[in-house]
């Protein structure tokens, strides 16, 4: 499982040209669901996510979670992270698990993440989606469980 985090100020997915997400200061979370992963790696990716300190303190270190700084968490499904690029110039998505597989695992990581104070939103899997987002910092963090 894979997922690429990034701090925003705001973030917002569209589908069709209607928003089914949105979220102010938080964390958008790009996520992959690979060949093999199971229940307990989306378990542990989610609470790698809250727990992750990508938000500055008052001594403009990297010290606080999402939750400590009352973001939102915004978790949005992109196989392509999954792809292997290795060979050619054409992405082989076989390390990518099967769709049905990989909506199970997507929505047992929303409902991990949803355990927690911050709000969440998701985009909508297996749609053509928009991503809106306003990166702060930059700040950017690839997770891999």
């Amino acid at each position: 499982m894979i997922a690429l985090l990034q701090r925003v100020s705001r973030a917002r997915v569209l589908v069709e040209g209607q928003v089914v997400g949105e979220i102010g200061r938080g964390v958008l979370v790009f996520l992959a669901v690979e060949r093999g992963d199971g229940a307990a790696k989306a378990a542990a990716l989610a609470s790698k996510v809250r727990a992750l300190r990508m938000f500055p303190s008052e001594k403009g270190r990297m010290d606080l979670n999402v939750d400590q700084v009352g973001g939102a968490i915004l978790v949005v499904s992109q196989f392509t992270l999954a792809a292997s690029c290795r060979e050619g110039n054409r992405p082989s998505f076989d390390p990518a698990a099967p769709p049905e597989e990989a909506e199970r695992l997507y929505e047992d990581f929303v409902a991990q993440i949803k355990k927690g104070p911050a709000p969440v939103g998701t985009g909508k899997f297996r749609a053509m989606m928009e991503v809106d987002l306003v990166n702060d910092g930059p700040v950017t963090f690839l997770l891999q469980a």
